[in-house]
């Protein structure tokens, strides 16, 4: 058994597709050191600079004078505090739907939502982009798997026609992780509404970073979404632009209810600290009022696009923080990974499976604590490496 793990394990390095963990030992801010060396990273969700921000630091050491370091229990035993309810009263005044829920990560909230509303008759239809845990969650749920081709809602409603499934279930990322593009929300959300769909966003790189002061894919563009819709279901992490830990469901009542009768990732384990969601408050007051931030990640992502120009490696088309540089080769995408640590950059290779076969990047992340001479440093890098690589 032991010797068949090690041939899996040697493929995959000879596939050039090993993955090895990088140790931090710094706070997570554009500057990092990793084994004695400090980085200018590129590496982070932190899309806002909060995580290492000195109010939310404050917010989580009171919090943890006041309520101790550990819940103890579940939600449904005694693990649920005041401030846990506290929060999930803020997020859904937040993203303006009528409750909301709070869960300990983005893949156990949606690994909840999805097995709780569908089962062995049922169909979920999902972008084939879709982030993992929307994935994992479809097949955990026993329902039929029906993926559509990336942001083709004309096949998504020929396949929702073509289904008499009882229960149907759409499954998008807002904005998808790994080539920074936006998901036509309002479309979806009509289409569901024709066929009596439900509709799960999940807008964990969207939530504090777009949207009327930072509250998401839902209030972005000219044309708002319907957030009275009984067909819609909202996911968002609190890890990412908020800085923190953790992630919420937000939708209408029964939904919700619904998840704390019957999601077995909600409870099923031990709740978030009490002192994570005092870091939580703190940190969504800064992201609400401190439009700065996002102003100034504008600036930034039209710098480096200003700034860096390529056919060979070419950014995509991302408006968000997220700016992926194609590379195709994983051996390349390595290799121009390597290349920028020795000039002290961080920026993660990203390979199969995490994107399909031949679509290798780097997957730049911008962050609000960036300076514009930095961006611009990574532009010039990089056009100096296609020179050499």
């Amino acid at each position: 058994m032991l010797e068949e793990l090690v041939r899996r394990l040697e493929q995959r390095k000879n596939d050039g597709l090993f993955r090895y963990r990088l140790t931090r030992q710094s706070p997570q801010t554009p500057h990092v050191k990793i084994a004695t060396q400090s980085n200018l990273s590129f590496a982070s969700n932190d899309y806002l600079g909060l995580a290492n921000h000195p109010e939310v630091a404050a917010a989580l050491c009171r919090g943890t004078l006041q309520y101790g370091v550990g819940s103890g229990a579940s939600h449904l035993i005694s693990g649920h505090s005041e401030v846990h309810h506290e929060l999930e009263n803020a997020l859904a005044k937040f993203v303006e739907l009528p409750n909301a829920l709070l869960f300990s990560t983005g893949y156990m909230a949606n690994i909840a939502v999805v097995t709780t509303l569908v089962g062995h008759h049922d169909a979920v239809f999902a972008d084939k982009l879709n982030h993992a845990s929307l994935n994992d969650a479809a097949l955990l749920s026993k329902a039929k798997l029906i993926r559509y081709p990336h942001l083709d809602l004309e096949s998504l409603e020929r396949a929702l026609a073509r289904t008499n499934a009882p229960n149907k279930l759409v499954l998008t990322d807002a904005v998808f992780s790994m080539d920074g593009d936006i998901a036509p929300i309002k479309a979806l959300l009509t289409l569901c509404q024709k066929h009596g769909a439900w509709l799960l966003v999940d807008d964990a790189h969207g939530f504090g970073v777009l949207g009327r002061a930072g509250k998401g894919t839902l209030h972005r563009g000219l044309e708002p979404v319907d957030l009275n819709s009984p067909h819609l279901i909202y996911m968002a992490t609190l890890g990412k632009a908020v800085g923190v830990f953790g992630a919420f469901v937000a939708g209408q009542p029964a939904l919700i209810e619904m998840l704390i009768q019957f999601a077995r990732t909600y409870g099923y384990t031990t709740a978030m600290p009490s002192a994570l969601a005092c870091a939580i408050m703190q940190s969504l007051v800064l992201l609400e009022q401190e439009e700065w931030r996002r102003e100034k990640l504008a600036r930034l992502i039209a710098l480096l696009k200003d700034h860096y120009q390529s056919s060979r490696w070419p950014l995509l088309a991302s408006a968000t923080p997220i700016q992926p540089l194609l590379i195709r080769e994983s051996s390349t995408a390595i290799l121009l990974s390597e290349l920028l640590r020795r000039e002290g950059i961080l920026v993660p290779a990203i390979r199969p499976p995490t994107v399909p076969m031949g679509q290798a990047r780097l997957r730049i992340s911008l962050s609000a604590s960036h300076h514009e001479e930095e961006v611009i440093r990574l532009a010039e890098t990089l056009q100096r490496a296609e020179r050499t690589i």
